[in-house]
């Protein structure tokens, strides 16, 4: 009998193209969470920056309670200056008074150097937050275009199953069992054409027997070597 290799030839496109689609497919859910990492990952970003703006605002109020408790210390001192009997207790007093007061001024010094460090953690949240927003549009789109792309896939792959059911019956069932039976074996590659003298797929050079067998098309001829069914390639393919 003729053997249809058009019929085994579309079959095997068909197994191929569904494969293709279903490894794209379950690459998807890893891309988008891939994805969803480097929108968290410039979330964090912004989350660090608004984190030093919350330090600065915490040790410049710790700064400044120290300096108003400094400043009363020192009017306590001053109120003892009208007490004391003697001139070293005078002295001692106004010695303390003198270095509060340069604590005071140190503690001021940095509370205007964190007031200058908040404008620049404040610069650096409005651009960490800009960058966000940039990479959140950019990205959610990227996860847009992988859920139309899923789901095209998905109704192609849903096509092509019942293209291929509707196939299956018009090819006798001993060649479907062997067609399934090779392509357990061969990763899904079940035919070769030959190009030449050679088995296109493991390159053997195919007997001059075997090609004349291949020529009359009345039954089906494995290779000696990779062991996949091998047709006659028309010039056109």
């Amino acid at each position: 009998m003729d053997i249809n290799f058009e019929k085994l030839i579309n079959l095997q496109n068909y197994d191929s193209e569904i494969t293709d689609i279903s490894l794209f497919l379950e690459k998807i859910p890893q891309q988008i969470n891939e994805i969803n990492s480097k929108i968290e990952s410039s979330s964090q970003i912004v989350l660090q920056a608004k984190e030093k703006m919350v330090n600065n605002q915490k040790k410049r109020r710790d700064l400044e309670a120290e300096v108003n408790d400094f400043r009363e210390r020192i009017k306590r001192y001053k109120l003892q200056l009208n007490e004391v009997k003697t001139n070293i207790e005078y002295t001692s007093l106004l010695k303390e008074i003198e270095e509060t007061q340069k604590k005071i001024d140190s503690f001021e010094e940095e509370i205007i150097s964190e007031m200058l460090s908040a404008d620049e953690i404040e610069k650096e949240i409005n651009e960490t937050n800009l960058k966000y927003s940039e990479a959140e549009k950019k990205y959610s789109k990227e996860i847009d275009n992988l859920q139309k792309k899923k789901k095209e896939l998905e109704e192609k792959k849903e096509n092509l199953l019942q293209v291929k059911e509707k196939l299956i019956p018009k090819v006798p069932s001993d060649q479907i069992k062997l067609y399934l039976k090779i392509y357990k074996k061969k990763n899904g590659i079940v035919l070769s054409p030959v190009t030449g003298e050679f088995c296109s797929m493991c390159h053997m050079r195919i007997r001059p027997q075997m090609l004349n067998e291949l020529k009359e098309n009345d039954k089906i001829i494995l290779c000696e070597n990779c062991g996949r069914i091998l047709y006659l390639q028309k010039k056109s393919e």
